[in-house]
Protein backbone atom coordinates (compact mmCIF):
# COMPACT_ATOMS: atom_id res chain seq x y z
CA UNK A 1 0.00 0.00 0.00
CA UNK A 2 1.74 3.16 -0.98
CA UNK A 3 0.73 6.36 1.13
CA UNK A 4 0.27 9.63 -0.41
CA UNK A 5 0.01 12.65 1.61
CA UNK A 6 -1.50 15.48 0.01
CA UNK A 7 -1.42 19.30 1.42
CA UNK A 8 -4.40 21.37 0.05
CA UNK A 9 -6.92 19.04 -0.17
CA UNK A 10 -9.95 21.05 0.02
CA UNK A 11 -8.55 23.27 -3.12
CA UNK A 12 -9.54 22.55 -6.67
CA UNK A 13 -6.46 19.75 -7.23
CA UNK A 14 -6.64 18.49 -4.21
CA UNK A 15 -10.64 17.31 -5.04
CA UNK A 16 -9.63 16.27 -8.31
CA UNK A 17 -7.07 14.18 -6.92
CA UNK A 18 -9.23 12.40 -4.88
CA UNK A 19 -11.93 11.58 -7.49
CA UNK A 20 -9.16 10.40 -9.84
CA UNK A 21 -7.80 8.01 -7.60
CA UNK A 22 -10.46 7.36 -5.23
CA UNK A 23 -11.34 3.66 -7.59
CA UNK A 24 -7.89 2.80 -8.07
CA UNK A 25 -6.43 0.15 -5.38
CA UNK A 26 -2.88 0.03 -3.91
CA UNK A 27 -3.13 3.65 -2.88
CA UNK A 28 -3.69 5.37 0.60
CA UNK A 29 -4.69 9.36 0.82
CA UNK A 30 -3.24 10.97 3.88
CA UNK A 31 -5.52 14.43 2.96
CA UNK A 32 -4.40 17.59 5.07
CA UNK A 33 -5.37 20.92 4.67
CA UNK A 34 -4.75 24.17 6.59
CA UNK A 35 -6.52 22.46 9.79
CA UNK A 36 -4.81 19.54 9.54
CA UNK A 37 -1.02 20.38 8.53
CA UNK A 38 0.61 24.03 8.57
CA UNK A 39 3.05 23.76 6.23
CA UNK A 40 5.27 26.74 7.42
CA UNK A 41 5.66 23.94 10.60
CA UNK A 42 8.88 22.49 9.94
CA UNK A 43 8.07 20.44 13.06
CA UNK A 44 4.66 19.53 11.80
CA UNK A 45 5.69 18.26 8.70
CA UNK A 46 8.77 16.35 9.72
CA UNK A 47 6.50 14.87 12.30
CA UNK A 48 3.93 13.80 10.01
CA UNK A 49 6.29 12.94 7.41
CA UNK A 50 8.43 10.33 10.17
CA UNK A 51 4.86 9.14 11.19
CA UNK A 52 3.47 8.21 8.27
CA UNK A 53 6.55 7.44 5.48
CA UNK A 54 4.60 8.05 2.46
CA UNK A 55 5.38 7.09 -0.90
CA UNK A 56 4.96 10.52 -2.05
CA UNK A 57 4.01 13.97 -0.92
CA UNK A 58 1.87 16.31 -3.21
CA UNK A 59 1.55 19.99 -2.16
CA UNK A 60 -1.56 21.74 -3.71
CA UNK A 61 -1.27 24.65 -1.03
CA UNK A 62 -0.61 27.99 -1.67
CA UNK A 63 -1.31 31.59 -1.41
CA UNK A 64 -2.86 31.76 -4.99
CA UNK A 65 -4.54 35.55 -4.31
CA UNK A 66 -2.55 37.09 -6.69
CA UNK A 67 -3.06 41.01 -5.66
CA UNK A 68 -3.20 40.05 -1.92
CA UNK A 69 0.15 39.22 -2.26
CA UNK A 70 1.54 42.64 -3.07
CA UNK A 71 0.56 43.40 0.51
CA UNK A 72 0.55 40.23 2.23
CA UNK A 73 4.17 40.00 1.34
CA UNK A 74 4.91 38.30 4.47
CA UNK A 75 2.41 35.70 4.84
CA UNK A 76 3.10 34.55 0.51
CA UNK A 77 6.38 33.76 1.21
CA UNK A 78 5.31 31.62 4.11
CA UNK A 79 3.07 29.51 2.87
CA UNK A 80 4.46 29.77 -0.83
CA UNK A 81 8.36 29.56 -0.08
CA UNK A 82 9.08 28.40 3.26
CA UNK A 83 6.19 25.65 3.01
CA UNK A 84 7.25 23.86 0.04
CA UNK A 85 10.90 23.76 1.68
CA UNK A 86 9.76 22.07 4.50
CA UNK A 87 8.01 19.48 2.37
CA UNK A 88 10.89 19.50 0.41
CA UNK A 89 12.98 18.67 3.35
CA UNK A 90 10.81 16.55 4.79
CA UNK A 91 10.39 14.33 1.82
CA UNK A 92 14.06 13.69 1.48
CA UNK A 93 14.39 12.46 5.03
CA UNK A 94 12.28 9.46 4.42
CA UNK A 95 12.68 9.06 0.60
CA UNK A 96 9.43 10.40 -0.51
CA UNK A 97 8.96 11.51 -3.79
CA UNK A 98 8.06 15.29 -3.62
CA UNK A 99 5.40 16.71 -6.25
CA UNK A 100 5.06 20.78 -6.18
CA UNK A 101 2.54 22.57 -8.26
CA UNK A 102 3.73 25.82 -9.88
CA UNK A 103 2.58 28.16 -12.36
CA UNK A 104 3.53 30.55 -15.57
CA UNK A 105 3.73 33.59 -12.94
CA UNK A 106 7.78 32.42 -12.60
CA UNK A 107 7.86 34.04 -16.08
CA UNK A 108 7.47 37.72 -17.01
CA UNK A 109 5.04 36.87 -19.88
CA UNK A 110 7.35 39.06 -22.51
CA UNK A 111 8.19 35.91 -24.80
CA UNK A 112 6.13 35.98 -27.80
CA UNK A 113 6.44 32.07 -28.52
CA UNK A 114 5.47 29.03 -25.75
CA UNK A 115 7.94 29.14 -22.73
CA UNK A 116 10.16 25.81 -22.59
CA UNK A 117 10.36 24.10 -19.52
CA UNK A 118 14.44 25.41 -19.62
CA UNK A 119 13.53 29.19 -20.28
CA UNK A 120 14.97 31.18 -17.60
CA UNK A 121 12.67 32.55 -14.88
CA UNK A 122 11.57 36.23 -14.68
CA UNK A 123 8.46 36.87 -12.09
CA UNK A 124 6.80 40.19 -11.90
CA UNK A 125 5.02 39.79 -9.02
CA UNK A 126 4.90 38.83 -5.76
CA UNK A 127 3.44 35.72 -6.08
CA UNK A 128 5.31 35.26 -9.18
CA UNK A 129 8.52 35.78 -7.48
CA UNK A 130 7.37 33.27 -4.26
CA UNK A 131 6.57 30.77 -6.55
CA UNK A 132 10.01 30.78 -8.62
CA UNK A 133 12.11 30.71 -5.12
CA UNK A 134 9.97 27.91 -4.42
CA UNK A 135 11.15 25.86 -7.15
CA UNK A 136 14.63 26.93 -5.83
CA UNK A 137 13.58 24.96 -2.21
CA UNK A 138 12.47 22.09 -4.14
CA UNK A 139 15.71 21.93 -6.36
CA UNK A 140 17.37 22.42 -3.35
CA UNK A 141 16.05 20.46 -0.58
CA UNK A 142 14.77 17.58 -3.16
CA UNK A 143 15.95 14.70 -4.91
CA UNK A 144 12.99 13.16 -5.85
CA UNK A 145 10.49 16.05 -7.23
CA UNK A 146 8.65 16.71 -9.74
CA UNK A 147 7.48 20.55 -10.84
CA UNK A 148 4.32 21.51 -12.85
CA UNK A 149 4.06 24.13 -13.84
CA UNK A 150 0.11 25.34 -14.86
CA UNK A 151 -1.77 28.15 -15.36
CA UNK A 152 -5.58 29.11 -15.73
CA UNK A 153 -6.47 26.14 -13.41
CA UNK A 154 -10.14 25.34 -12.77
CA UNK A 155 -12.03 22.42 -11.27
CA UNK A 156 -14.63 22.19 -8.03
CA UNK A 157 -13.91 25.56 -6.65
CA UNK A 158 -13.55 28.96 -7.25
CA UNK A 159 -12.32 29.57 -10.38
CA UNK A 160 -12.76 31.86 -13.22
CA UNK A 161 -15.45 29.35 -15.27
CA UNK A 162 -17.89 29.66 -12.65
CA UNK A 163 -17.26 33.24 -11.64
CA UNK A 164 -18.06 33.59 -15.00
CA UNK A 165 -21.36 31.82 -14.83
CA UNK A 166 -22.42 33.63 -11.78
CA UNK A 167 -22.55 36.73 -13.31
CA UNK A 168 -24.06 35.47 -16.29
CA UNK A 169 -27.51 35.06 -14.18
CA UNK A 170 -27.62 38.87 -14.23
CA UNK A 171 -25.64 40.69 -17.15
CA UNK A 172 -25.75 40.63 -20.38
CA UNK A 173 -22.44 42.18 -20.80
CA UNK A 174 -18.92 41.34 -19.03
CA UNK A 175 -15.64 43.08 -19.19
CA UNK A 176 -13.07 40.67 -19.67
CA UNK A 177 -9.37 41.79 -20.24
CA UNK A 178 -8.18 40.44 -23.88
CA UNK A 179 -4.89 41.48 -23.99
CA UNK A 180 -3.43 38.42 -21.73
CA UNK A 181 -3.00 35.06 -23.15
CA UNK A 182 -2.74 31.72 -21.90
CA UNK A 183 -3.83 28.30 -21.86
CA UNK A 184 -7.18 27.33 -19.84
CA UNK A 185 -6.09 23.89 -17.97
CA UNK A 186 -8.47 21.50 -16.36
CA UNK A 187 -8.05 19.71 -12.76
CA UNK A 188 -8.88 16.22 -14.06
CA UNK A 189 -6.46 16.90 -17.30
CA UNK A 190 -3.93 18.06 -15.06
CA UNK A 191 -3.92 15.11 -12.72
CA UNK A 192 -3.96 12.74 -15.75
CA UNK A 193 0.01 14.47 -16.39
CA UNK A 194 0.43 14.17 -13.11
CA UNK A 195 -0.62 10.29 -12.53
CA UNK A 196 1.81 9.45 -15.94
CA UNK A 197 4.72 10.53 -14.25
CA UNK A 198 4.37 10.42 -10.29
CA UNK A 199 5.42 6.51 -10.31
CA UNK A 200 8.11 7.24 -12.36
CA UNK A 201 11.79 8.00 -12.10
CA UNK A 202 11.85 10.81 -14.69
CA UNK A 203 12.11 13.68 -12.07
CA UNK A 204 12.70 17.36 -13.01
CA UNK A 205 10.37 20.24 -13.81
CA UNK A 206 7.23 20.08 -15.99
CA UNK A 207 4.77 22.67 -18.14
CA UNK A 208 1.23 21.22 -17.57
CA UNK A 209 -1.41 22.97 -19.20
CA UNK A 210 -3.99 21.90 -22.10
CA UNK A 211 -3.06 22.68 -25.34
CA UNK A 212 -3.69 25.65 -27.37
CA UNK A 213 -4.18 29.43 -26.16
CA UNK A 214 -6.79 32.29 -25.69
CA UNK A 215 -7.08 35.35 -24.30
CA UNK A 216 -9.09 35.71 -20.75
CA UNK A 217 -12.07 37.27 -22.92
CA UNK A 218 -11.55 34.50 -25.77
CA UNK A 219 -12.06 31.99 -22.76
CA UNK A 220 -14.90 33.64 -21.66
CA UNK A 221 -17.01 33.89 -25.16
CA UNK A 222 -16.22 30.23 -25.14
CA UNK A 223 -17.68 29.53 -21.82
CA UNK A 224 -20.77 31.67 -22.35
CA UNK A 225 -21.26 29.78 -26.42
CA UNK A 226 -21.03 26.21 -24.51
CA UNK A 227 -23.11 27.20 -21.62
CA UNK A 228 -25.35 28.98 -24.00
CA UNK A 229 -25.86 32.05 -22.28
CA UNK A 230 -26.25 35.42 -24.22
CA UNK A 231 -23.71 37.51 -22.88
CA UNK A 232 -21.88 39.94 -24.49
CA UNK A 233 -17.78 40.08 -23.76
CA UNK A 234 -16.26 43.69 -23.78
CA UNK A 235 -12.47 43.44 -24.47
CA UNK A 236 -10.20 45.43 -21.75
CA UNK A 237 -6.30 45.80 -21.54
CA UNK A 238 -4.58 44.91 -18.11
CA UNK A 239 -3.60 48.76 -17.84
CA UNK A 240 -7.33 49.82 -17.96
CA UNK A 241 -8.13 47.12 -15.59
CA UNK A 242 -5.83 48.16 -13.20
CA UNK A 243 -4.43 45.58 -11.03
CA UNK A 244 -2.43 45.40 -7.80
CA UNK A 245 -0.45 42.54 -8.88
CA UNK A 246 1.76 42.74 -12.64
CA UNK A 247 0.40 39.97 -15.15
CA UNK A 248 2.62 38.06 -17.50
CA UNK A 249 0.96 38.97 -20.94
CA UNK A 250 2.12 35.65 -22.59
CA UNK A 251 2.62 33.38 -20.16
CA UNK A 252 2.06 30.11 -23.15
CA UNK A 253 3.50 26.82 -21.80
CA UNK A 254 4.95 24.52 -23.77
CA UNK A 255 4.53 21.07 -22.78
CA UNK A 256 8.14 20.06 -23.91
CA UNK A 257 9.35 17.77 -21.28
CA UNK A 258 5.75 15.78 -20.88
CA UNK A 259 6.21 14.84 -24.67
CA UNK A 260 10.01 13.78 -24.64
CA UNK A 261 10.03 11.39 -21.49
CA UNK A 262 6.56 9.86 -21.75
CA UNK A 263 4.65 10.65 -24.95
CA UNK A 264 2.15 12.99 -22.92
CA UNK A 265 -0.32 14.73 -24.18
CA UNK A 266 -2.79 17.02 -23.07
CA UNK A 267 -6.52 17.54 -24.31
CA UNK A 268 -7.17 20.58 -26.18
CA UNK A 269 -8.56 23.27 -24.13
CA UNK A 270 -12.06 23.33 -26.18
CA UNK A 271 -12.21 19.97 -25.53
CA UNK A 272 -11.58 20.24 -21.70
CA UNK A 273 -13.66 23.30 -20.80
CA UNK A 274 -16.53 21.28 -22.99
CA UNK A 275 -16.67 18.32 -20.87
CA UNK A 276 -16.07 20.73 -17.34
CA UNK A 277 -19.23 22.49 -18.29
CA UNK A 278 -21.34 19.16 -19.59
CA UNK A 279 -20.40 18.12 -16.55
CA UNK A 280 -20.67 21.40 -14.39
CA UNK A 281 -24.13 21.94 -16.22
CA UNK A 282 -26.01 18.88 -15.50
CA UNK A 283 -25.37 18.69 -11.56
Amino acid sequence: MKKIIITGCNGQLGKEINRYYSEKRGLQFINTDVAELDITDIDAVMELARGEQPYAIINCAAYTAVDACETNQDLAFKINVLGPRNLAIAAESVGAKLVHISTDYVFDGMKETPYMEYDLTDPKSVYGITKARAEEMVRAFCHRYFIFRTAWLYGDGKNFVRTMLKLAEDRDTVTVVADQFGTPTSTKELVKAIDSILFTDNYGTYHATCEGSCSWAEFAEEIFRLAGKDVKVIPTTTAEYGAAAQRPLHSILENYMLRMVGGYTFADWHDAIKEYLDEELNK
